[in-house]
């Protein structure tokens, strides 16, 4: 069995690697290897590795830089997901792809299904919508994780900014009428690794399983309340801070601007990906102590 993980260096790339070694010959790329920005090449790419498996965990992120940059976007998310996909189902594979909570427009007041109607904000949420339209138009093997709020101990993340800036700074204001389900790259990673598993000890009977699921952590929060956690635990660590979790001042939306709008409610329902492959996803706070701890030792 050989696994093939695209986005090698990033957040959820990484971790991917670590859970999925166990479950067969694994194969990590990077960008200059597998070049997303050129579709075109991509099937010869995915045929020189010959994986049973892909998973792809590259993308375009850049939430507000894509309302200019559309086209290089369009590339990364959509085109070339269809182009993996594509060359997946021609080799009877299985695709693994990474959507998010940003092709929904957050009105809804409870957390949303897998089959409640999409309408992206913005040019991010739009091109990762396409992705996931792309990959069930091919119709081959496949698992889509929509997920949200993602973050880990390496990369750029909202963890690691309020950590560095409750070091320089004696007061910060942080946004607190978004809500959301804070997901470490970590517990991607290894929900990831279970359902690859249980996908290769199925064989055949597996292909039921394959569609759009919802991953993220239990429970929910606000940015603030995130960024209060992630203070909180620092200062209970022995981190030495600027700015104590009492010095967090919760804003509005309309406080902070930003190019692309974001999304009120970001909450996903994971009823589906929990029945499925019996997966129990635990309170967003326990991934966020161990990152922060993780971080605050180094």
């Amino acid at each position: 069995m050989r696994i093939l993980v695209l986005g090698r260096t990033g957040q959820v790339g990484w971790e991917l690697q670590r859970a999925l070694a166990p479950l067969g010959e694994l194969v990590a790329c990077g960008r200059t290897s597998v070049d997303l920005s050129d579709p075109a090449s991509l099937a010869e790419s995915i045929a020189e590795h010959d994986p049973d498996i892909l998973v792809n965990a590259a993308a375009y992120t850049q939430v507000d830089r894509a309302e200019e940059e559309h086209d290089a976007a369009q590339r990364i998310n959509a085109a070339a997901v269809g182009e993996m996909a594509e060359a997946m189902a021609a080799r009877n594979g299985w695709f693994v792809h990474y959507s998010t909570d940003y092709v929904f427009d957050g009105v809804k007041t409870e957390p949303y299904e897998e089959t409640d109607r999409t309408a992206p904000l913005g040019v991010y949420g739009a091109t990762k919508l396409a992705g996931e339209e792309a990959v069930r138009a091919v119709a081959g093997r496949h698992l889509i994780f929509r997920t949200s709020w993602v973050y880990a101990a390496r990369g750029q993340n909202f963890v690691r900014t309020m950590l560095r800036l409750a070091g320089e700074r004696e007061s910060l204001r942080v946004v607190a009428d978004q809500t959301g389900s804070p997901t470490s790259a970590e517990l991607i990673a290894d929900v990831t690794a279970l359902a690859v598993k249980q996908i290769l000890d199925r064989g055949a009977d597996a292909d039921s399983a394959s569609g759009l699921y919802h991953l993220t952590a239990a429970g929910e929060t606000t940015w603030h309340g995130l960024a209060c956690r992630v203070i909180a635990q620092a200062e209970q660590a022995g981190s030495p801070l600027s700015c104590g979790p009492a010095d967090v001042e919760p804003i509005g939306t309309a406080d902070y601007p930003t190019p692309a709008k974001r999304p009120a409610n970001s909450r996903l329902d994971t009823s589906k990906l929990r029945e499925t492959f019996g997966i129990n996803l635990p309170d967003w706070r326990h991934h966020v102590d161990r990152t922060v701890s993780e971080l605050v030792e180094r």
